[in-house]
C-alpha cells in the first residue's frame, strides 16, 4: 500500500550533492531526464558543469560540506537526497576523520530538514580490508541512524577511469599503456556511471522497495588485458596493459601497495552482476559503454595526449 508520504518522497525534489562530479552529475541528469525535480548542491554556480545542469532544468543552490550552515538552507524542502561526500585523499592516503565529518554534517543537515530518503553512494567492499573506505562505512551507519529510508550503493571501479584520474598516478593511458594494480589475466569488475544513476533513480522511484538495502554495483568483469584490447579495437589504437609492481605501487602510495597485496591474496569485489541485471536489465557491459560514446571520448583523449607528448 502506498501512503501519501511515500508518494511525496517518490516525486518530490531530490537534492544532489557532488552534482558537478561524476556520480552526482550522472544521477542529476538521469533524474532530470525522467522528469524528477533536481536541486544541485554546488560550490560555484558559474562552473561549466553547474551551468550545464541549470540549462538541463536543475535548481542550483550553493552548499559546502565544510560549512554545515549552508547545508541546512540547501536541503530545506527537499524530499530526498543523493549523497556523494567527496573522498579526502592525500599523500598519506584517505583522511577518514575529515571524510566522516563531511558525511556526518550532510546527514545531520538532512535530518534537520526532515529529508525522508537518502541514497548514499560509497565504494564496493571486498573480502579483505582493501578498499575498506572506513570514512564511508561510518557515514553509511550514521545515515541509517538519522534518516528514515536509506539505500546504500557501493560501486566498483568506473569505466570512465580509463579516461584518467588527476593526481592519483594510475589509471588512464600513458604512451599507449594502461597501468594498474590488478593482475593482467584475472577478472576485474567495472561499472558505468550511467548505471549507478539508474540504480539511484530506481531507489528514488521505489523507496519502499530499496530502503534499508545495500547494493554492490558492477556491470562487467573483463580481465585488464581484455578490457584494454576492447578499448584498442574500439578506438583503433595500439594499446596494452601493465601491472604495477609492489615497489612501484608503494612509491605511489602505501595504501595502493596494500591494495595490490590483498588483491594478489585473492580478495575481490563481489557484486552479483547477474542479480543486478534482473533489477536493471539495461546494465551496461564495457562494450556497451564504448559504443555509447566511451570509445569516442577515449580516442579524443588519447590522441590529444599523444599530440601533447610529441610537442613536449
Amino acid at each position: 500500500m502506498t501512503t501519501d508520504n511515500d508518494t511525496e518522497t517518490a516525486w518530490g525534489v531530490v537534492a544532489v550533492s557532488g552534482a558537478t562530479g561524476k556520480q552526482g552529475g550522472a544521477t542529476a541528469r538521469r533524474l532530470l531526464a525522467g522528469g524528477r525535480p533536481v536541486r544541485a548542491l554546488v560550490r560555484d554556480v558559474t562552473a561549466p558543469a553547474a551551468v550545464a545542469l541549470a540549462e538541463a532544468g536543475a535548481e542550483l543552490v550553493l552548499a559546502d560540506l565544510d560549512d554545515p550552515s549552508s547545508l541546512g538552507r540547501a536541503l530545506a524542502g527537499a524530499a530526498a537526497l543523493f549523497a556523494v561526500p567527496p573522498t579526502v585523499y592525500g599523500p598519506a592516503g584517505d583522511n577518514e576523520e575529515l571524510e566522516f565529518a563531511r558525511g556526518r554534517a550532510l546527514a545531520d543537515a538532512a535530518a534537520e530538514a526532515k529529508v525522508r530518503q537518502v541514497v548514499y553512494t560509497g565504494v564496493a567492499s571486498t573480502t579483505g580490508t582493501a578498499f575498506a573506505a572506513p570514512g564511508k562505512r561510518r557515514t553509511e551507519r550514521y545515515l541509517r541512524e538519522r534518516i528514515e529510508q536509506v539505500t546504500v550503493l557501493r560501486p566498483v571501479r568506473f569505466m570512465t577511469n580509463y579516461l584518467g584520474l588527476a593526481g592519483i598516478g594510475l589509471d588512464g593511458f600513458a604512451d599507449g599503456v594502461n597501468r594498474h594494480l590488478f593482475p593482467p589475466d584475472e577478472p576485474m569488475q567495472i561499472i558505468a556511471l550511467e548505471d549507478i544513476a539508474e540504480f539511484a533513480a530506481l531507489a528514488f522511484e521505489q523507496p519502499d522497495r530499496f530502503a534499508g538495502r545495500t547494493l554492490e554495483l558492477a556491470g562487467d568483469a573483463p580481465t585488464p588485458v581484455e578490457a584494454v584490447a576492447a578499448i584498442g579495437a574500439a578506438t583503433g589504437l595500439a594499446l596494452r596493459y601493465e601491472q604495477f609492481t609492489h615497489e612501484e605501487a608503494a612509491a605511489l602510495n602505501p595504501e595502493l601497495a596494500m591494495v595490490r597485496q590483498q588483491w594478489a591474496a585473492g580478495h575481490r569485489w563481489r557484486a552479483d552482476i547477474e542479480a543486478l541485471r534482473v533489477i536493471h536489465p539495461g546494465l551496461r557491459t564495457l562494450a556497451d559503454w564504448l559504443a555509447e560514446g566511451g570509445a569516442a571520448a577515449l580516442r579524443t583523449r588519447l590522441l590529444a595526449t599523444a599530440g601533447a607528448g610529441s610537442r613536449a
